[in-house]
C-alpha cells in the first residue's frame, strides 16, 4: 500500500472512532459538543484541560463517561481547602509488619485524573500537580515514578465563587493545552436532559478505543503532517502566538494586555491545529483550523490589564482582535487550479508599512482536491 492512501485510510479509520467516542458519549451528555470534541483532541495531542463553569453542567460527568469509552483508568479528586500534596501524588509510609518504607501512590497514577474545583486547594497543593503535568512523573521521597503513557488532567473551577478559593499559579495555567468556557445548553438540550433524568434508565456504553488504539493515533497524527520550523502553518502559528505580547509592537493591545502567551502556546496550537485538521478529514492544515483552535488555546494564556477588565474585555475579544487581520491575498484569484496559493497577512502587519513589511507575507501551499 502506498504511504498515501495508508494515510487517508487510516484518517477515515480515525475519523470514525472520533464519531463513535461523539456518539457513545452523546448518550450520557446532552450537548455541549464543543467540550466533548475538544476532549478527544487533548487526548490525541497529549495534552490537559481546564474546565471553567457553572455547578451542574455536566463536566465531572462528561470526563467519567470519556473514560469509560476509552478503557481507560479513572481517578477523581475533590480538592479542598484542607488537601496536601500528598493527598495527590502519593507518600512515603512505614509499615509496622515489614519494619520498612513503602510507597503509598496517589490518585494521579491513573489515566485520567479529575481535579474537581482545583481551584479550591492552596497553591502547594495545586503546584503538586506541575511535575505531573509537564515531566508524566512525580517524586516521592528521594525517588521519581512515571506515570501512565496515556495522562491527561481535566481540571475544573467555578467561576462565581471568590470566598474560600485560589487563583491558580500562572506557571499552572500555562501547562493545560485548552481553556474550555462550559455554557448553559439550550432550552432542547435541557428538557432532555430533564427527560432523561425523570426516567432514571441506566445506558451501557460500549469500549470505543483502547490505551493501546490511542497511543497508536498519537503516532498516525504526528507521522500525517510533520511539523517542522520550515512549515509555512507554523511560522503563522508562531506569529499569531506572538502578536498576542504587548511588547511585540502591537499598539492596540499595549494598554489591555500586560502578558501574552508563551512558546508553549505556540506548541499547543500546532499539535491541537494538526489534530483538529486530521479529525475533520483535511489533507492539511489550514488557518481556519488555526484559529478554531486559537481560543481555547490561548484565552487563559493573555493576562489583562486593568484597564482592559474594566472596560469589560476579555481574552476572547483580544484573540478576536489579533486573528482580524488575517485576511487572503487578491493574488490568490490569479493562481491555477491545481495549486491554491494562500497569502496570510502576519498580525504585526500595518498599512503604513506595506512596502517594506512584504516579508511578513506567510505563503501556504496545496494541492487542490
Amino acid at each position: 500500500m502506498k504511504p498515501q492512501t495508508k494515510i487517508k485510510n487510516d484518517n477515515t479509520f480515525i475519523k470514525e472512532k472520533v464519531e463513535q467516542i461523539k456518539r457513545e458519549v452523546g448518550k450520557v451528555i446532552v450537548g455541549q459538543e464543543e467540550m466533548i470534541e475538544c476532549i478527544i483532541i487533548a487526548l490525541l495531542s497529549d495534552g490537559h484541560i481546564l474546565l471553567e463553569g457553572y455547578p451542574g453542567l455536566g463536566k465531572t460527568v462528561t470526563v467519567k463517561t470519556v473514560a469509560c469509552v476509552l478503557d481507560a483508568k479513572f481517578q477523581r479528586v475533590q480538592f479542598t481547602p484542607d488537601l496536601i500534596p500528598g493527598d495527590i501524588t502519593g507518600f512515603e509510609m512505614w509499615d509496622p509488619e515489614s519494619r520498612k518504607s513503602r510507597i503509598q501512590k496517589g490518585p494521579v497514577f491513573t489515566n485520567l485524573l479529575l481535579a474537581d474545583e482545583i481551584n479550591r486547594a492552596p497553591a502547594k497543593v495545586q503546584s503538586a500537580l506541575l511535575e505531573a503535568m509537564q515531566e508524566k512523573q512525580v517524586t516521592i521521597g528521594r525517588k521519581s515514578y512515571h506515570l501512565e503513557k496515556l495522562f491527561l488532567v481535566l481540571a475544573t473551577q467555578n467561576p462565581i465563587e471568590i470566598s474560600g478559593t485560589y487563583l491558580l499559579p500562572e506557571a499552572e495555567i500555562d501547562r493545560f493545552m485548552f481553556k474550555l468556557n462550559v455554557r448553559y445548553p439550550s432550552y432542547g438540550d435541557e428538557r432532555e436532559i430533564t427527560e432523561r433524568q425523570i426516567r432514571d434508565e441506566g445506558v451501557g456504553l460500549a469500549v470505543v478505543l483502547t490505551q493501546k488504539e490511542l497511543l497508536s493515533f498519537r503516532r498516525t497524527i504526528a507521522g500525517w503532517l510533520p511539523l517542522h520550523e520550515e512549515s509555512a502553518i507554523v511560522k503563522y502559528i508562531t506569529r499569531l502566538v506572538r502578536a498576542t505580547r504587548p511588547e511585540e509592537g502591537n499598539g492596540e493591545l499595549r494598554n489591555l494586555v500586560m502578558y501574552g502567551a508563551s512558546p508553549r502556546a505556540s506548541i499547543a496550537l500546532a499539535k491541537a491545529s494538526r489534530v483538529y485538521a486530521f479529525i475533520h478529514g483535511e489533507d492539511m492544515v489550514l488557518p481556519e483550523h488555526v484559529h478554531r483552535m486559537a481560543y481555547p488555546v490561548l484565552r487563559h494564556r493573555i493576562i489583562l490589564t486593568h484597564e482592559a477588565e474594566s472596560q469589560g474585555i476579555n481574552a476572547d475579544a483580544i484573540i478576536d482582535k489579533i486573528l482580524l487581520p488575517t485576511r487572503l491575498s487578491p493574488r490568490a484569484s490569479m493562481l491555477t487550479p491545481s495549486l491554491i496559493k494562500y497569502f496570510i497577512v502576519s498580525p504585526y502587519w500595518n498599512k503604513s508599512d506595506e512596502k517594506e513589511d512584504k516579508a511578513l507575507f506567510t505563503e501556504i501551499d496545496w494541492k487542490f482536491l
